[in-house]
């Protein structure tokens, strides 16, 4: 075999464990409370800590992948993502396991600001539209698997369980990487970005901070209005810092290209508006309704499945239609279902989510892959590992604002509700209206701003 499909089949395999560990978490995340006596917060910094490490990191990472090389930088994320399973896998506290996810995210931010780049150095032309597709299936089968995976493992064994299969897929990956991957990088790379690291990081854990602590102690505390306000001052500065380097970490000169615009705008879109949900999905089936990890998994493959389906098509359709015409129908395909999920009552099977859920795995499968492409697409192979961490920056952006958004929101509801099950009714209701909004604003601004003439070499539209 060919080493670039060699190649796919590392930062595949890498990726599947990425996508494996987020689905597996949040059917297990009923048994961590009970487990480790963990409140809402501290399930939502359970997902955060990965997230906001992830996004944090991304743009160094990428920088540090152009300078020192994409494959050594990918095969040391495995190494860091691997290890930080074990951790959490053997947590004995919220606190702890907390701090472990954190560490995976540090290796999480150095496979995912490398991953799409590896792919788009290795493959040109038609077998580049191909790859996409295969990345594209193999992240749909770990959506799909991963609900049912962790269910199962939670249900029989343990929630350690979810963290610790990972260590055999990180091993085998790390082997195929250092055999088989070639090595590519920057000509030349931009020096690392110090004040964009620590005023970005600093600043978003700020915000995510202040809008947990909103969620749980209220608005008008001391610490949740300095947090918002360090939040809102450290980000203007990271900006401000951008736009005076001559060579930023986060190239601002990049968001004249209304693909760009829109590309960032769809990968914040897709994790805040769906992808946020989940946690608190599992939260009512499994403590609302009493259904056990595996019931759950089980049922969550009426949402995984299409996308797995949906996504292998949409990996061909790249290459014979414009791409915001997969994006921004499959947004709308989003807000629709998340509007028919809406209207839930105490009391109520969960078979009324089930509309919802297929047509959400339709709309995610179709925006998953060009999305992808569209990362890498819009700028020249060199420059790939930066364009790349941006958009997979905004993803976690996405995930760590909007579990922490619509927490805030979801906890208001279940503290001013006569019983526990209405709460989580009126809470979820809540937050899916919200997501049905972001979604559609996210599906007019990919059919607005998506063109073809912004892409790179052969790249579509």
């Amino acid at each position: 075999m060919e080493r670039k499909w060699w190649t796919l089949v590392a930062v595949a395999a890498g990726t599947f464990m990425l996508l494996l560990d987020v689905t597996i978490v949040n059917v297990a995340l009923p048994d961590i409370e009970i487990a480790l006596h963990a409140s809402l917060a501290d399930l939502q910094w359970v997902i955060d800590a990965y997230a906001l490490t992830l996004a944090a990191l991304l743009l160094t990472a990428g920088s540090l992948a152009d300078r020192f090389g994409r494959r050594l930088l990918f095969a040391i994320g495995i190494v860091a993502f691997t290890l930080g399973s074990l951790l959490c896998g053997l947590a004995p506290s919220s606190l702890f396991l907390t701090l472990s996810r954190a560490f995976q995210g540090i290796g999480g931010a150095i496979m995912f600001a490398t991953g799409l780049a590896l792919i788009a150095n290795a493959f040109h032309g038609r077998d580049r539209g191909a790859a996409f597709g295969v990345f594209g299936a193999v992240t749909g089968i770990a959506v799909a698997v991963g609900p049912v995976l962790g269910g199962a493992l939670t249900s029989g064994l343990s929630w350690r369980w979810i963290f610790l299969v990972n260590i055999p897929v990180g091993i085998a990956a790390f082997a195929v990487t250092l055999r088989e991957v070639d090595e590519s990088r920057d000509p030349h790379p931009r020096r690392i970005d110090w004040i964009g690291l620590v005023t970005f990081s600093v600043g978003l854990g700020a915000l995510v901070y202040g809008l947990i602590r909103a969620g749980e102690d209220g608005w008008s505390i001391g610490a949740v209005i300095v947090s918002l306000i360090a939040a809102a001052v450290l980000l203007v500065a990271f900006v401000a810092a951008e736009a005076l380097q001559a060579r930023p970490m986060f190239d601002l000169s990049l968001f004249r290209k209304p693909t760009f615009v829109g590309g960032l705008i769809a990968a914040f879109a897709i994790s805040a508006s769906l992808f946020a949900m989940f946690p608190y999905l599992v939260i009512y089936m499994q403590i609302g309704l009493g259904l056990s990890a595996i019931e759950v998994g089980v049922r969550f493959l009426v949402l995984s499945g299409p996308v797995f389906i949906t996504a292998a098509i949409a990996g061909r359709l790249t290459e014979h239609m414009p791409i915001r015409f997969l994006i921004g129908p499959g947004f709308a395909l989003v807000g629709v279902a998340l509007l028919l999920m809406r209207g839930l009552a105490p009391g109520q099977d969960w078979t009324h989510l089930i509309p919802g859920f297929l047509i959400a795995g339709i709309g995610a499968g179709l925006i998953n892959v060009p999305l992808a492409s569209t990362a890498v697409g819009v700028v020249e192979p060199a420059r790939a590992g930066m364009a790349s961490g941006i958009n997979s920056t905004l993803r976690q952006v996405g995930i760590a604002t909007g579990v922490a958004a619509l927490g805030t929101i979801f906890s208001h509801h279940t503290a001013h509700a006569t019983s526990r099950l209405g709460g989580f009714v009126d809470g979820l209701n809540a937050i899916l209206l919200v997501g049905a909004v972001l979604a559609f604003v996210a599906a007019a601004s990919s059919l607005l701003l998506i063109r073809r003439k912004d892409f790179v070499r052969s790249s579509p539209a």
